[in-house]
């Protein structure tokens, strides 16, 4: 009989030590970055044809650039908006900075998510339990988001460059690229700033939220730069900034890549550094181990839901707020150069009606309704991530049932989104009337309520989703709001059929102050939103906690 062959010791079973870490953070980022990136290259695709179809006459766009070209207040809000008349200036314009803040809030959840967040809930000790250190894998995470950014711009710039092949759009595939590296520089940097913040706070929310500060300053800073005050270097003193000098397809300046290069080598690192000068579970910021107890909100599992959403809560609502301030304040100018345009036939298509104000304002809070649809959807991602971590597990072997807390948890959340439409409607209000564009407070309210249900659906169809499939709660919550979002942004270009139009829960909402509200329409969605949260409620009562 012949012996069995020895064991190799060094022979390899299953991934190499040094590559697993980086691999399932990829394969995780990566997902992520196919997604927001198809998002990405659909807002700049649907901006370029928008242009060509709304201005097709010179002078539609000599009017276009008188009225913004010069505008502080917008230049402020989006940045610069040189070349108008063309198509490239304008694409430039619209989306830069609206996508520019995405990408760097995409960056530092994603970098959070996959560092702190997977240290908070335990996994890295397995993975650190094998042939690495802290550093090491630290630095394998970061090869893996670096990934995702990779995607992010590989997707982004394949849909730009598609886009630019028409004869009426003609963007070259070099600056096409170019474009889609700055957009998403922001998301390499932010990576970055969330992996140093992962290494600092003791959790991933509160990483999360050191990170959210530094976004909100880089933002505050390159709005005054570009706010028309003679301080315009101060676009060098922030990231976003750096962003800005690029000025694709206007005028490309290569050489501000070397800042932004920079500083994401830096950040990174640092982050490998200091991860490998703390323990597993610590913080590099001490977490206060003792303190004197704060009670309050803990009498019961309601009372908990609110003092664990209330940062994040008020985070969204001067987001919100100061978004529907800065669209008051360009209101009236914006007014002005809608009436009478072409512009008025796309906005038609959206449900838009009106001139001037109204009609810019119906636009305004169909953006805001987007804003606080993701209020919704982040709040139920959240109640998921409860239970996928294990904390629920604590909760609920106490006598609290498991009804009370899920259907507390989409009240409280209800009652956010409630807020975050008034807070919309009073804030906008705030801003036209220091302006005099001439809309009555109680119609600004009413408009800002009139959002609050196409959340509501959101909502209720995440906590379905929550209660009866929980694993697939991020993948449908964010999908309904995709697709919604998707369906506006192509339809406004005349794309899409309105049996298509009719799917997005954005579509069914009236675009007050431009149309009155229509509170029937409404109903209907918040009874689709509370019929399927109270299913969400059996259903969850029914099965049993499931993990990751």
């Amino acid at each position: 009989m012949r012996p069995e062959p020895a064991l190799d010791p060094t022979a390899r079973v299953g991934r190499a030590p040094g590559s697993v870490i980086a691999v399932l953070t990829a394969h995780k980022a990566i997902r992520s970055g196919v997604l927001w990136g198809f998002i990405f290259g659909t807002f700049v695709a649907s901006s370029a044809f928008s242009y060509v179809s709304i201005y097709r006459t010179q002078a539609q766009r000599d009017r276009l650039e008188t009225a913004f070209g010069s505008n502080n207040a917008t230049s402020a809000l989006f940045g610069p908006a040189p070349q108008l008349q063309t198509v490239a200036g304008f694409t430039v314009f619209k989306v830069s900075m609206t996508l520019i803040i995405l990408g760097a809030v995409w960056g530092l959840l994603t970098s959070t998510r996959l560092l702190r967040g997977e240290e908070e809930c335990g996994r890295w000790e397995l993975l650190l339990s094998g042939r690495t250190t802290r550093r090491h894998a630290t630095a394998q995470a970061l090869i893996g988001l670096a990934a995702g950014v990779t995607t992010l711009w590989a997707v982004t710039s394949l849909i730009t460059v598609v886009s630019g092949l028409p004869a009426k759009i003609e963007i070259a595939a070099g600056p096409a690229l170019f474009f889609a590296l700055a957009l998403v520089a922001s998301a390499a940097m932010f990576v970055a700033v969330g992996a140093v913040t992962s290494q600092l706070a003791a959790t991933r929310r509160q990483a999360g939220s050191y990170a959210a500060v530094v976004l909100g300053v880089s933002y505050a800073v390159r709005m005054v730069a570009d706010s028309g005050i003679g301080l315009r270097w101060l676009r060098w003193a922030s990231p976003l900034g750096w962003v800005e000098e690029l000025q694709p397809l206007t005028g490309p300046r290569p050489l501000a890549l070397l800042p932004i290069a920079a500083f994401t080598a830096a950040l990174a690192i640092v982050a490998v550094h200091l991860a490998g000068a703390r323990d597993l579970g610590a913080s590099t910021i001490p977490n206060r181990s003792s303190a004197r107890p704060h009670l309050g909100l803990l009498s019961g599992a309601t009372g908990l839901t609110i003092r664990l959403i209330r940062p994040i809560a008020m985070g969204w609502a001067v987001a919100i707020g100061v978004s529907a301030l800065l669209f008051g304040l360009v209101a009236k100018s914006a007014g002005v150069t809608i009436s009478g345009s072409s512009v008025q036939q796309v906005l038609s298509r959206l449900g838009v009606t009106g001139t001037g104000v109204d009609a810019y304002l119906g636009t305004a809070f169909l953006i805001l309704a987007v804003l606080v649809a993701f209020v919704a959807a982040g709040q139920v991602t959240a109640a998921r991530t409860e239970e996928s971590v294990g904390r629920l597990d604590h909760l609920l072997v106490r006598p609290v049932s498991r009804s009370s807390w899920f259907g507390g948890r989409m009240m409280v959340a209800a009652t956010v989104l409630v807020a975050s439409g008034v807070i919309a409607g009073v804030f906008t209000w705030l801003g036209e009337v220091s302006q005099h564009a001439g809309v009555s407070f109680t119609t600004m309210v009413a408009a800002g309520l009139n959002i609050v249900p196409p959340a509501v659906c959101i909502l209720g169809i995440g906590a379905l989703t929550l209660g009866a499939w929980p694993r697939a709660t991020s993948v449908v919550v964010y999908g309904v709001l995709g697709w919604s979002l998707l369906v506006e942004i192509v339809g406004g270009i005349g794309a899409l059929s309105h049996w298509v139009f009719d799917t997005s829960v954005f579509h069914q909402m009236a675009t007050a102050p431009a149309r009155p509200p229509q509170w029937t329409t409404g109903g209907v969605l918040v009874a689709i939103g509370v019929v399927s949260g109270v299913i969400g409620t059996l259903a969850f009562k029914l099965r049993d906690l499931s993990g990751e």
